[in-house]
């Protein structure tokens, strides 16, 4: 019997709903369904007077999800998108992800389309993209005090954020950098569209095998993005005095100390997208982010650009 997982942001009605009818349809086919909670993989922000998470980022993984899952759907916005990726990434298990949130730009389909979604589920009718991860490492000396995987970004600033902070980047075997800014962002190709694009970062297509570091607000011309080979491991020195926060995919983080380090490199185990048909990058960034749109007149205007004239 086929084995399917079922994540399920289930603080929300319209997705618990929706999975009782995913459950209900995929059990009439003759599939096991094992349905979790999404809050598994939802990590929240440490203690900082406690080491927390030192048994790394496998620990997100549901104790009834194995290897042998055909795949999970997910549903949810793109929060839970984001913790089902730590939740699946660690056995290889791909995900379907099905938009019952906001802009869901990391959908795969949407609920209009639902009765055909199932239909290619069951028949086996679809096909995998693999995405980047992160492990994110925080270290003192050499003990691992926190750690989480990360599909979007890494944001490590102070409390509050508008104040200025140096850092110090190792990018693999370069000399380090010194950056001062309000804050730093190392994102993936899939993370170049969010936190780091409105810092100022450029859009990197999903499949260019590369990381990108984004200097927040940064205090100097010279200070820009960088993108780089994602085989460089980043260590992120704080060159300041406070401590820091760090933030990973806007839902996990912990307070960074003078005397700690943060680690970033890629993971082995890369998300796996569940993909319907070709999956359009392009397409979904004019949709989704108005990205190529043309230029439009303002409503009434002339054809050389002018304004009529006020009655």
């Amino acid at each position: 019997m086929p084995r399917v997982g079922l994540i399920v942001n289930d603080g929300k009605n319209l997705a618990v709903t929706t999975g009782d009818t995913i459950e209900a349809r995929l059990r009439k086919a003759g599939m096991e369904v094992v349905r979790v909670s999404s809050s598994g993989g939802m990590v929240g922000f440490a203690n900082p007077d406690q080491y927390l998470r030192t048994q790394g980022f496998a620990a997100c993984v549901p104790a009834s999800f194995a290897a042998d899952l055909s795949l999970a759907l997910v549903l949810g916005g793109d929060g839970t998108v984001l913790s089902a990726a730590r939740q699946t990434a660690p056995i290889g298990v791909p995900i379907l992800t099905i938009n019952t949130g906001h802009l869901g730009f990391l959908a795969e389909a949407y609920l209009s389309h639902l009765d055909a979604v199932l239909d290619r589920v069951i028949a086996g009718d679809w096909k995998v993209e693999e995405r980047t991860m992160l492990i994110v490492s925080v270290m003192r000396g050499e003990q691992r005090r926190w750690e989480v995987l990360c599909l979007n970004e890494m944001a490590l600033h102070r409390e509050p954020l508008t104040s200025m902070c140096h850092f110090e980047i190792a990018i693999g075997r370069h000399v380090p950098v010194d950056i001062a800014a309000d804050g730093v962002i190392l994102s993936t190709p899939t993370g170049s569209t969010a936190y780091a694009l409105s810092a100022g970062g450029p859009v990197i297509t999903p499949n260019c095998p590369v990381l990108q570091v984004t200097p927040i607000a940064p205090h100097s011309l010279a200070s820009r993005a960088l993108v780089f080979s994602d085989l460089e491991p980043v260590t992120i020195f704080p060159a300041t005095p406070e401590r820091l926060m760090m933030v990973v995919d806007g839902s996990a983080g912990c307070y960074i100390w003078p005397e700690d380090r943060v680690l970033i490199r890629r993971s082995d185990h890369p998300v796996r997208f569940v993909r319907l048909g070709d999956h359009e990058f392009f397409q979904v960034l004019r949709n989704k982010l108005g990205w190529g749109l043309p230029h439009v007149a303002k409503p009434g205007a002339h054809l050389d650009g002018s304004l009529p004239a006020p009655a």
